[in-house]
């Protein structure tokens, strides 16, 4: 597709300011020359800067593939950028100077202002960032290279991390891609040393853990010595919702997230009871616009950083991260949501990533295209999974343990599940084995009741079953139940942890300051709608806390 054709086809994606709009740009920005052939980004930098056009033209150039691709050409009053930009994380592409050029040049706390206090250029901006990343998917940008096999675990894990995060990315199968040599070769790189992530010739990373990846694509921020108003753990809805009224209150906030926005509900392939989306949407989809609300308010979102331990000093919350660095917090939010159980099988761990997964978007998917499947699991999650994965797997096992799946599975997906031709409901039954080398060749399903064992031919299992607290970083003085989730209001002022005077508010847990929300919480709905308004009420919460923080201290 052209450049002509592309703005065509995405107006929205490169939209021409407004004279007015360019002097209501030139009050908090300096109009700088550059000459041609001048970079004003490369590819790979963090936090680089936002470009208003007021004479000249911009190339934007695409390096990630074998040559160098023009992908549009800038011209006066329009602009640079995209959601990375936004984000702070790394360009994917290059911005060069053709002829000499005059921008209004832009940094990135600066752009940020721009957002949250410019109603009238925000909305523009924003949708032409959010435009353009369909764009690029349109003209198959190359990105960042995942080069490595099927079969490997870690190169199943790399783009996962990647696609949850929504990083550019192709990824090249050294077992069957006919070019695979001459690409390891360009790349100086032997294939007992794969998975590998590369940008062009430009860097490369050998098998690198999710900590390096994200500090490489500036998904990780350094750490800044500041003390925090609210710091929340985990970036499912419950968190991000804390997030964007927090940080558009004017709260100084931290979100630490170990693997990507969303948690569990940013792995569904559509939530379809969720209002205000009547015709639905994906949980990634719905995770990243929330990310984007966050981060246009001032949220900075930390990703890879797992929290491993709180503590308690001066009257301030302190988060250490696995990598050791520490967060220090005035009001903690505690929405680390759940996990699924894994199934109790003696070789589960080696099919986990290569035929085990536990969530069905398009990347597993497009891994299981035209094989039977395994769904197990009796929730909406399993059963938006089967609906999802049916549609491009030549059969759905959908297998549960209970006898009914409407005590625990909305009505709407039950009918559905049954008007689809290829989906097989097994229920009273579990998988108590796992056939297969490298590869998932069968399963041995037995009913729960009868004992009779049934041997199955799938390719893949997609797990959905139960909940487990991400609650093993807790000190003691953070009640939970008998299940791992965290206990929170009135009732805990009997608490021998709890130090004040008041009853704890109604989402604060057993230790003044520290909240919890979402499905971490005992006795929350476990539906993306109530985290949503707890992480919300939260704020609130804290506003109070904050209040009367300095005489409610008594360590």
């Amino acid at each position: 597709m052209s450049q002509l054709n592309l703005k065509a086809k995405y107006p929205q994606a490169f939209p021409k300011l407004t004279t007015q709009q360019l002097r209501s740009i030139a009050e908090v920005a300096e109009c700088k020359t550059y000459h041609d052939g001048d970079i004003l980004i490369e590819a790979g930098e963090t936090g680089f800067k936002f470009h208003v056009i007021q004479k000249g033209k911009i190339e934007i150039i695409d390096r990630t593939g074998d040559e160098p691709n023009t992908v549009v050409i800038h011209e006066p009053l329009e602009f640079t950028g995209d959601l990375t930009n936004l984000a702070g994380r790394a360009s994917n592409v290059d911005a060069v100077a053709r002829g000499v050029v005059e921008v209004y040049e832009i940094q990135y706390e600066e752009l940020r202002n721009i957002i949250s206090n410019k109603p009238e250029l925000s909305d523009i901006i924003l949708s032409a960032f959010i435009e353009r990343a369909s764009a690029l998917r349109e003209l198959h940008v190359t990105g960042i290279r995942v080069i490595g096999p099927q079969s490997s675990q870690d190169t199943f894990r790399i783009r996962d991390f990647l696609s949850r995060n929504r990083v550019l990315f192709t990824w090249l199968d050294s077992e069957t891609d006919r070019n695979i040599d001459d690409i390891l070769k360009r790349l100086n790189v032997d294939k007992n040393e794969l998975p590998v992530v590369a940008y062009g010739n430009e860097w490369l990373l050998k098998n690198p853990n999710n900590v390096d990846l994200a500090k490489r694509t500036g998904l990780r921020k350094v750490f800044n010595n500041i003390i925090y108003d609210l710091a929340i753990v985990g970036a499912g809805p419950a968190g991000l919702a804390a997030a964007v009224y927090g940080a558009s209150e004017g709260l100084k906030t931290i979100v630490l997230e170990s693997i990507a926005a969303g948690g569990q509900a940013g792995t569904s392939s559509k939530i379809e009871n969720y209002l205000g989306f009547p015709t639905g949407i994906s949980g990634s989809d719905l995770a990243a616009k929330a990310a984007i609300q966050a981060g246009k308010f001032g949220a900075l979102a930390n990703i890879a950083s797992k929290v491993v331990s709180l503590n308690f000093e001066n009257g301030y919350q302190v988060i250490e991260v696995e990598s050791g660095e520490k967060v220090k917090t005035k009001a903690l939010l505690i929405a680390s949501g759940a996990e699924y159980k894994k199934l109790d099988l003696d070789n589960l761990d080696k099919f986990e990533g290569r035929g085990v997964y536990y969530a069905a978007t398009n990347m597993e998917a497009t891994m299981c295209t035209a094989v039977p499947v395994a769904v197990v699991g009796g929730g909406n999650s399993a059963g938006q999974a089967a609906i999802f994965l049916s549609s491009s797997v030549k059969k759905v096992y959908l297998i549960a343990r209970s006898k009914d799946l409407s005590p625990t599975m909305s009505n709407y997906l039950i009918e559905r599940i049954q008007d689809i031709h290829n989906i097989e409901l097994i229920l009273n039954s579990e998988i108590t084995e796992i056939k297969g080398d490298l590869h998932i060749e069968a399963i041995i399903v037995t009913n729960n009741i009868t004992k009779e064992q049934t041997e199955m031919n799938v390719a893949a299992i997609f797990s959905f079953i139960g909940a487990m607290p991400n609650t093993g970083w807790l000190p003691d003085e953070i009640e939970k139940d008998e299940k791992g989730f965290i206990n929170t209001g009135i009732s805990l002022k009997s608490s021998p942890h709890w130090k004040l005077t008041r009853q704890p508010f109604l989402l604060e847990t057993s230790r003044a300051g520290v909240f919890a929300a979402g499905d971490v919480r005992s006795l929350s709905v476990k539906r993306v709608a109530s985290a949503v308004g707890e992480g919300s009420m939260t704020v609130q919460f804290v506003h109070e806390y904050l209040k009367d923080r300095d005489s409610e201290i008594d360590d």
